[in-house]
């Protein structure tokens, strides 16, 4: 029978965070740090359904001010790199692909980067910097949140070649395969 532990979702959130990123040798500020556990915390509360597509979303919301703007600026970045790190296996079987939520979530991000009060800047510009490490490290308390079996070794490398994870490259060199960085640069141009 499991046994249950009495944590907050933050608290539980933010050991699975810590060790994710000391796995994945992600180093953030603190404050991204606690962006991202609260992030994962807000999607385990989370009970709005939004309709819309996120592309389209983006585009308003980068044609709009004020705070309304900066809150759908957030929504499609945070919604971006959940979905990309929670379901990229998934997103590899569908019609929008993980580079599509890579770019809207470092696009949304950047944006927010100049618009936020200076601490939160800080924190969106690093997000939108280095979206991928942050996807990275979201997949990582996805695996160590669950009892997941491995995924298959072609998926893992499609999506190595596709956005250049530095976790699937590791993953990949784990399972026995070596990862030829020039393999991607040509694959891509």
């Amino acid at each position: 029978m499991p046994t249950f532990s009495p944590q907050s979702p933050t608290e539980y959130f933010r050991e699975l965070v810590e060790s994710a990123m000391a796995k994945q040798k992600v180093a953030a500020s603190e404050l991204t740090s606690f962006y991202v556990v609260n992030l994962l915390t807000g999607f385990v509360r989370m009970r709005e359904t939004q309709d819309d597509a996120l592309g389209p979303r983006l585009y308003y919301s980068l044609h709009g001010e004020g705070a309304h703007h900066r809150h759908e600026l957030r929504f499609v970045g945070d919604m971006s790199l959940f979905v990309t790190g929670f379901f990229s296996e998934s997103l590899e079987r569908s019609l929008v692909s993980p580079e599509y939520y890579v770019q809207l979530g470092e696009t949304a991000y950047g944006q927010l980067a100049g618009s936020a009060d200076p601490t939160l800047g800080d924190v969106f510009q690093e997000l939108a910097e280095r979206f991928v490490s942050f996807v990275d490290v979201i997949s990582e308390v996805r695996d160590l949140s669950s009892d997941r079996t491995d995924q298959s070794v072609l998926r893992l490398y499609d999506l190595w070649i596709r956005t250049g994870s530095k976790r699937a490259a590791k993953r990949l060199e784990a399972r026995g395969v070596t990862v030829n960085r020039s393999v991607r640069s040509s694959f891509l141009q």
